[in-house]
């Protein structure tokens, strides 16, 4: 816990930058804009899910309740029928920037704590060991940050070009956090 006490400034500096890359990425040079896309009867869509009256939650269509029905002939035309998608339905309500930002930096807290507590584990407090620190957080925070994307491309059908774009995000973040290590490392 003293090592972690010892590291205090980088990890917060760390996060602070992550968040500062982070909001560029989103709302000045906005590489994002286009992975999501409106539907063209967009109203009619949103009246039927209204007229449902689903929860708040993760949706998967066709849906079936057991796997072994996926294989079914009526299963098998709806999927050929389409649509065949997962979607995620939040709170009516305009969305909470303050809550989701204010999530998005304890979240960036809690990876620079993590790869601090991995680096001073296995490298130690020792200024000679900053490089092998920097590299370390680096690569926990790429993984950390970018990761869960490619598991989105390949069981929830987000377009793997978007993935690949939120894997720079992370390779940015990582390099962010390499640097403000290696800059801090006692």
């Amino acid at each position: 816990m003293n090592a972690l006490l010892a590291l205090w400034l980088p990890i917060l500096l760390s996060a602070v930058v992550v968040f500062v890359i982070s909001s560029l990425v989103h709302m000045v040079f906005e590489w994002h804009a286009g992975d999501y896309s409106g539907l063209a009867n967009e109203d009619a869509v949103r009246a039927a899910i209204r007229a449902g009256n689903p929860a708040p939650g993760r949706y998967v269509m066709p849906h079936c309740d057991d796997m072994k029905d996926m294989g079914s002939e009526a299963m098998l035309q709806k999927y050929r029928d389409g649509p065949v998608g997962h979607f995620t339905l939040g709170p009516n309500g305009a969305p909470n920037m303050g809550k989701h930002l204010g999530s998005w930096f304890v979240w960036t807290l809690i990876v620079a704590t993590v790869a601090a507590f991995l680096a001073v584990r296995l490298l130690g407090l020792d200024h000679a060991h900053a490089r092998g620190a920097a590299k370390l957080v680096g690569a926990v925070t790429f993984i950390a940050h970018g990761f869960g994307t490619v598991t989105e491309s390949i069981w929830m059908m987000r377009p793997w070009s978007s993935s690949g774009k939120y894997l720079l995000d992370a390779a940015l973040y990582a390099v962010g956090s390499g640097l403000v290590f290696l800059w801090l490392w006692p």
